[in-house]
């Protein structure tokens, strides 16, 4: 029976890196790139262990093996992944300088646990733990990932805007 709650060792951080590692566009097929979506940033364990020590990462366990996570990254951290700047920086200029938001840095569901709800539940965990004073999660879903964002949408993202990043690639901004 899988469980969802926040990351609590460091064990917890490493699952979540090995999990990230098997869904990276470098260690995937193409058709898996195209059918079954993709991440975008590697973390490394010092910035994800900061970000969980800010807001503790979601976390599903089967068997206290993680499964999937969404990871929590506090707008204090928008300098902390080069990658992300330019989202950032694209949030402040749609939401002007509101800071009653968490953004989901990345969510990412085992294989064998996907269409199950489980992407769904990750969310609604992660509405529930949401730190004193925010109430909206923020995130941005590479436009050619369209399993991602039909996913986002389908459980109540809407857009906020989209736009080119620095890296040449077009970005949706999301709300919830």
């Amino acid at each position: 029976m899988v469980r969802y709650t926040q990351a609590t060792s460091d064990g917890h951080l490493e699952q979540i890196l090995e999990l990230q590692q098997r869904n990276l566009p470098k260690n995937i097929s193409a058709e898996e790139l195209k059918n079954e979506g993709f991440l975008t940033v590697e973390h490394s364990f010092s910035i994800l262990k900061e970000m969980n020590e800010e807001c503790g990462h979601i976390i599903a366990l089967d068997h206290e093996k993680v499964v999937a996570y969404a990871l929590c990254m506090h707008p204090k951290f928008s300098e902390s992944i080069t990658v992300l700047k330019p989202m950032f920086h694209e949030i402040n200029l749609a939401i002007s300088g509101r800071q009653n938001y968490m953004v989901m840095g990345q969510i990412c569901v085992d294989k064998n646990y996907r269409g199950k709800g489980v992407f769904r539940k990750l969310y609604e965990t992660m509405q529930a733990k949401l730190p004193e004073g925010m109430d909206t999660i923020i995130t941005e879903v590479d436009a050619k990932n369209q399993r991602s964002l039909n996913a986002h949408l389908a459980i109540g993202f809407t857009e906020l805007k989209r736009y080119q990043g620095d890296d040449g690639k077009d970005w949706v901004l999301i709300v919830l």
